[in-house]
């Protein structure tokens, strides 16, 4: 165990074995989750739940192999959707061309993790904005989440108003999201999963919408056959994703990646003082932030949406998690779930988009901080957090976002906050506008 330094770092095996299984216990919903909203976009569930376990065991591991730290990685929330919704959705763009395009993103995040590059946004992006960009994709992911639950429906008059809530389907996801929340503000480590297996023996045994037990717990995970993981690995279109009408969704694939990067691994290391080492602290960042990004990449050839860590380390961290030791033991547990394919393809789809929802409330939390008197900021803010949602779209949303930013600095002559990072970010918006109307 001294590859990991556990004595350097103030921790023993015990310590750093329960903080894994900790943090394995808070992020396993993604493995449903994560399946269920990509299947929308046309690739097989089977394929996605072997597919998203697959790339959470291989980027986790290499993050706690690198960079030694106690930060888990595996698919995206919100980038997933905006994959999945908007991309493949909204813009009829085939799969396989968007596995091409979250590939070039990831592919362009590893080259400039080597630089200097993510210092330079952090110091040219005010954190504000970043902060709103994460508020916006919680609202955008909530309200996916509440349409598939049935709790929003399409209304010729109002363009959205309330579903059925005499329909059972309604009924039983407003149970399930009433247990996430529930479970959650009790502060269970595990509420996110036990909230979507509670809630799916309940269908189970009530047999709603169709639901029943599995017929066994364990298999071996589906490798072949058009529902195998075959029928997605290795699928990615990148010649399709190189055409001029992809550059803002790379872009945003990219962007996106890089904010919530940076964030999630800054924060999750400011808990344990995991970058606090004048000694080595900069070199385990820039490594957790290299591990990231060339896990995005290679998540696209394993046939998933963007790859990059995840907030619910902190859980692990909370737990004692000091090293990379934790990581490899929650990618160790997230091997068990390989076999578990007969269970998650059981769970009905009304049991896991509540979490959906909360994912989007913990999301949409960054605004709290946001500076709402710098009028710059508070209309910029209010953009990013509207039109994701309204519009389907996280570019759009970023689009309008960064050139309400940079017009309101201008009309209030506030010159000294006009940078090159929100020169280039407010032209790729402008890029945005154009690539739609050519």
């Amino acid at each position: 165990m001294n590859f990991f330094k556990l004595k350097e770092n103030h921790t023993t095996l015990k310590t750093e074995i329960y903080a894994g299984i900790t943090t394995f216990l808070a992020m396993i919903y993604i493995i449903p989750l994560n399946a269920n909203i990509m299947s929308n976009s046309g690739m097989p569930l089977t394929a996605l739940i072997v597919a998203t376990a697959l790339i959470t065991i291989i980027a986790t591991t290499f993050s706690a192999l690198f960079s030694n730290t106690p930060v888990a990685m595996s698919v995206g929330m919100g980038l997933n959707a905006y994959f999945t919704f908007s991309v493949c959705g909204t813009y009829q763009i085939p799969w396989q061309t968007a596995l091409g395009a979250v590939f070039l993103s990831g592919l362009l995040f590893t080259l400039l993790s080597f630089t200097n590059f993510r210092v330079w946004v952090i110091k040219n992006i005010p954190l504000d904005l970043r902060k709103a960009i994460s508020a916006g994709i919680g609202t955008f992911i909530a309200f996916m989440g509440l349409i598939k639950m049935g709790i929003i429906a399409k209304n010729d008059t109002t363009l959205v108003a309330l579903g059925d809530f005499s329909s059972h389907q309604v009924l039983f996801s407003l149970f399930g999201l009433f247990l996430a929340l529930t479970f959650w503000a009790w502060r269970i480590k595990a509420a996110f999963i036990l909230a979507v297996f509670i809630s799916a023996i309940c269908a189970w045994t009530f047999k709603i919408d169709g639901a029943s037990f599995p017929r066994e717990i364990i298999s071996l995970p589906v490798i072949y056959g058009e529902d195998g993981l075959s029928a997605i690995f290795g699928k990615l279109d990148i010649l399709g994703a190189l055409e001029l009408s992809m550059i803002p969704i790379v872009l945003t694939f990219f962007v996106t990646q890089l904010f919530d990067s940076v964030g999630t691994i800054t924060g999750v290391g400011a808990r344990g003082k995991i970058f606090d080492n004048p000694k080595d602290g900069e070199k385990k960042m820039g490594r957790t932030l290299s591990a990231d990004a060339l896990s995005s990449a290679l998540g696209a050839v394993v046939g998933t949406s963007t790859v990059t860590a995840f907030v619910e380390s902190s859980a692990g961290v909370e737990a004692g998690g000091k090293t990379g030791l934790s990581s490899l033991v929650t990618a160790l547990c997230f091997v068990l779930t390989l076999f578990l394919l007969p269970l998650f393809e059981a769970i009905p789809s009304n049991s896991i988009y509540p979490i959906l929802v909360l994912v989007g409330i913990l999301m949409f939390a960054e605004v709290a901080s946001i500076n709402f008197k710098d009028k710059s900021i508070a209309v910029s803010a209010f953009f990013i957090i509207l039109m994701m949602p309204l519009t389907y779209s996280i570019t759009t949303g970023f689009a309008f976002g960064f050139i309400a930013y940079l017009l309101m600095c201008l009309l209030q002559k506030e010159f000294h906050k006009i940078n090159l990072g929100i020169i280039v970010l407010s032209s790729i918006s402008l890029l945005v506008f154009f690539l739609q109307f050519i």
